[in-house]
């Protein structure tokens, strides 16, 4: 392939304030290949039809802003070749995807869901008889919005009932092999499994993410976590170019899908020296 090969790695706007951590190795491993990487915001006037690649990868603002992204997503998606695909990325950025994907019979966290506005909230809450909860947006990246705390307690029904007024929410029981063993985050390029890691909470805390103190250590995973993860991308409304299913233990040791992260994950491309150019020759395939 040619030197002046160009193709864009989409990041998030100005309202994005975590910076990006890992674009850099893809760059590089791009780089090696014959391939110029372009970053810019999805919200730049760019001429998304001059690249022959657009690859959502860090825009960590789209919740913010979800029609406009999604109405950005759509219409760049018909101008040149988009990944992930729109139809995953719309599908994606609610987690009403999760209660399609029990209804498949696929395992995931219990959760209950409420509609924006919802007034019988707190009741519905207090009648799943659930002890701790997690309560969360419908529509978030990285645990923002996420409180756990007692059902029976009045902060958490406070905390409910203002999520309830900007939008839909998710309540979940609290899952104790998360403040122990953490999550499990499988790393798929093309289809295919790349990597694992395990994400470790900080001592006292249920968020994994390393803004919040979490950790991330290397992880092989087992039989069981392979195959959910299999189970749960043959699900999405089309293949995906690069995927990270996030997994937990159930109380009753069984693994259960927490999230599949689709539109902006970290992929954790610096956690061996092949990932990174793993993931470059699968984005060179769909430059052409």
């Amino acid at each position: 392939m040619e030197a002046t090969t160009r193709i864009v790695l989409v990041t998030g706007g100005a309202a994005m304030a975590t910076p990006d951590p890992e674009t850099h190795f893809l760059v590089d491993a791009l780089e090696r290949i014959g391939i110029e990487a372009v970053i810019a915001p999805w919200d730049s006037p760019e001429d998304w039809a001059a690249y022959p690649l657009v690859v959502v990868r860090t825009p960590w603002d789209y919740f913010l802003r979800l029609p406009e992204f999604l109405a950005w997503a759509e219409r760049t998606s018909t101008l040149t070749a988009f990944v992930n695909p729109y139809a995953v990325i719309e599908w994606n950025s609610h987690k009403a995807y999760l209660r399609e994907l029990s209804a498949r019979g696929i395992p995931t966290v219990p959760t209950l869901w409420l509609d924006q506005g919802a007034a019988d909230g707190v009741a519905r809450l207090l009648e799943t008889g659930w002890g701790e909860v997690v309560v969360k947006p419908a529509v978030s990246i990285g645990a923002i919005g996420a409180l756990r705390a007692e059902a029976r307690d009045p902060a958490c029904q406070a905390h409910l009932v203002a999520l309830l007024a900007d939008g839909d929410v998710m309540v979940q029981p609290f899952v104790a092999s998360v403040a122990r063993d953490g999550e499990v985050s499988l790393v798929y390029f093309g289809g295919n499994f790349s990597h694992a890691i395990r994400k470790q909470p900080a001592a006292g805390d249920f968020r994994v993410q390393e803004m919040h103190g979490g950790t991330v250590h290397a992880w092989t995973p087992a039989a069981d976590e392979l195959a959910l993860a299999t189970r749960a991308l043959a699900a999405t409304p089309a293949p995906t170019t690069y995927a990270r299913v996030d997994l937990v233990r159930l109380p009753d040791g069984q693994p259960a899908v927490m999230e599949l992260e689709l539109i902006e994950p970290e992929l954790f491309l610096g956690a061996s020296p092949e990932v990174a150019p793993r993931f470059a020759e699968v984005l060179r395939n769909y430059a052409g």
